[in-house]
């Protein structure tokens, strides 16, 4: 199963790091273009290294990198270690302030058919190439995908507990409000029981699913340059991952909805109504805000807001979900996005199959439920369609069954950040004397 590796650490000298929320950027496909101006405006801020910019990107991060190690604004940790990363937040409408547990290491990048790392949504080619490219260009990884492993027994966190009694750095805020804290476990003996444990498990990726594809098609072809030479130990074999346990309730993933920018052949909101019924209970509700209240905790129930104060709960008729004759599992054919994304797109919209729902440019992805009803008053969309939050269990049930969910299925929160942490896959880091210590 699942093999790890501990890292010797890139981190900003610390000299800056008391200052790191300064240094510390959004995942390359989260950033927006007004995040990614103020933070280019720091000289030192990850985002050079990240999502670098000029007409060569990758070559600008890879003089970035040179110059940064040249003048010890990154510095290497001495001894490897397994990073400890704790993310501190709060949910709307709540009180409790949750912990996300998790551990920064390498993982053996495997390809998807070996059946160790899961996926359960698709990637873009492009973005792919794009992260490729950055990877062979600098060797460097700035941030760390998030995979998901299982231990009912919670054997990890008692180490991880005991390492964030002397914490490294932490963020007062980052971006989205988390408070990050970093620590570090050196300890050869606790390091190879992280080991044995991911030994015995899968992980699935829950986000980063682009820069993991990367760093497998960035493997591919260092390996076929090797030839005989290749050994399976060379450090571009593996990839930088936050790893947090899938049994742990402060693993929290969050609705991501559907704006509808437009209806095709200009359907009215009355047309589309009648395109549902044949499929849907359609509710009329006297105030929209209660949607989300409204089909909490229901299976195949969705809000739908058409503007003007026009709010409708719709529940698929159970009868009718045997129509749904997509070539997936059960699994997949169970979710309430797979049932919106067929009857809502295909059915009633007449948007047929997957490739042309991920290439139709008339839905957007919008997390805040707010936002969405705001959007289709001002005009910018004719209709929100508000969905329930995908559960951990279903997320699971997917990657076990070798399918992928709908797009922008899961938005895990919250994200980890890029350039709280560093790592080299250098040729250089496999001579280093603790390399052949930690060797499965």
């Amino acid at each position: 199963m699942a093999e790890i590796q501990p890292v010797r650490g890139w981190r900003y000298n610390p000299t800056l790091s008391h200052q790191i929320d300064a240094y510390v950027s959004p995942l390359f496909d989260v950033v927006s273009p007004k995040q990614r101006e103020a933070l280019y405006r720091n000289p030192l801020n990850s985002i050079h290294l990240s999502v670098p910019r000029g007409e060569e990107p990758a070559a600008a991060a890879r003089e970035c990198l040179r110059r940064w190690q040249e003048q010890r604004v990154l510095v290497q940790d001495e001894l490897p270690g397994i990073y400890v990363y704790y993310q501190y937040f709060r949910l709307a409408g709540s009180a409790r302030e949750y912990c996300r547990k998790g551990f920064m290491c390498h993982i053996r990048a495997t390809d998807w058919a070996e059946n160790v790392v899961l996926r359960h949504e698709n990637t873009l080619p492009a973005s792919v190439n794009d992260r490729a490219e950055l990877l062979a260009c600098t060797q460097f990884q700035t941030s760390a995908t998030h995979g998901l492993y299982r231990d009912e027994e919670f054997e990890l966190e008692r180490y991880l507990d005991e390492a964030m009694r002397n914490p490294l750095y932490q963020t007062e805020e980052d971006y989205q409000g988390a408070r990050d804290v970093l620590a570090v476990i050196q300890d050869a003996r606790v390091i190879r029981r992280f080991q044995q444990v991911l030994a015995e498990r899968q992980v699935i990726l829950a986000d980063g699913h682009h820069r993991y594809e990367g760093s497998l098609a960035y493997r591919r072809e260092r390996q076929a340059a090797a030839g005989a030479a290749y050994t399976g130990q060379e450090a571009w074999n593996f990839h930088l991952m936050y790893l947090t346990n899938a049994a742990a309730d402060d693993l929290r993933i969050l609705p991501t909805h559907r704006l509808l920018l437009e209806l095709p052949g200009e359907l009215s909101a009355e047309e589309l109504l009648a395109g549902l019924a044949p499929y849907f209970t359609v509710l009329p509700l006297d105030d929209a805000y209660d949607l989300p209240e409204r089909i909490a905790g229901k299976p195949w129930a969705f809000g739908l807001y058409l503007g003007e104060g026009l709010g409708y709960k719709i529940r698929l008729r159970p009868e009718v979900h045997g129509l749904l004759d997509w070539d997936t599992t059960p699994e997949v054919k169970a979710l309430d996005l797979t049932v919106l994304h067929y009857f809502v797109l295909e059915k009633a919209l007449g948007i047929v199959g997957p490739e042309a729902q991920r290439n139709w440019p008339g839905v957007a992805y919008v997390r805040n439920f707010s936002e969405c009803l705001t959007r289709v008053d001002r005009g910018e969309a004719r209709a929100a369609l508000i969905t329930n939050e995908v559960t951990m269990a279903e997320v699971e049930r997917v990657c076990h069954s070798g399918a992928v969910m709908p797009p922008k299925s899961t938005f895990f929160y919250p994200k980890t950040i890029g350039g709280f942490l560093f790592s080299s896959i250098r040729d250089e880091e496999t001579t280093v004397p603790f390399y052949a210590a930690f060797r499965s």
